[in-house]
């Protein structure tokens, strides 16, 4: 007979992650996910020290997920700056996961100092990496750091504006904006 097979350490993460996207670090509780995965809390136990452990290995699959993990995707494939840029575009306007537990560790970080951090790492990371590819056909150093912002800002910021573009489509708007922004 086969012995039980046990939980994944990712699974975990994973759901843990779910959670933390839909109500916060509180929503993180070991009984809630150990249900959700069909799983013991021994399992839980086999992986993590304790729920600050999961805590903390969310936060560093959210960063890793966030920047590094994009950074390759996006590179993955070659092509100029622009290119790249219009792929780092098309993927935050898919990848609405990643953004939910964005938007849970922003809230968080405004009660944790820990948190604002490890956000202000990330942040910092994605401007880097928006200041390099803008940096290849901006000479302005204002205007590549004012193009970073925009950028950041209106992938955080689409999410919470509820706004009606009259006859166009909240697509065809973005559309414009990404265009300005690779002119």
């Amino acid at each position: 007979m086969a012995p039980p097979s046990r939980t994944p350490r990712t699974a975990w993460i994973d759901a843990g992650l779910r959670a933390l996207a839909a109500g916060g670090p509180d929503a993180v509780r070991i009984e809630r996910l150990a249900k959700q995965l069909g799983a013991t809390r021994g399992s839980f136990y086999w992986h993590f020290a304790d729920r600050d452990a999961l805590l903390q290995a969310l936060l560093e699959t959210w960063e890793r997920r966030s920047v590094a993990e994009v950074v390759d995707h996006v590179e993955g494939r070659g092509g100029d700056a622009r290119a790249r840029l219009r792929r780092l575009f098309a993927l935050a306007s898919v990848d609405t996961d990643l953004l939910a537990v964005d938007l849970a560790v922003r809230d968080w970080a405004r009660r944790d100092p820990a948190v604002a951090e490890r956000l202000r790492r990330v942040d910092n990371g994605r401007m880097a990496y928006l200041r390099e590819l803008f940096g290849q056909f901006v000479d302005d150093p204002d205007e590549v750091e004012a193009r970073c912002l925009v950028v950041t800002l209106v992938w955080i910021g689409d999410h919470f504006v509820v706004a009606e573009h009259g006859e166009r489509t909240r697509a065809e708007v973005m559309e414009r904006v990404m265009r300005g922004l690779l002119a």
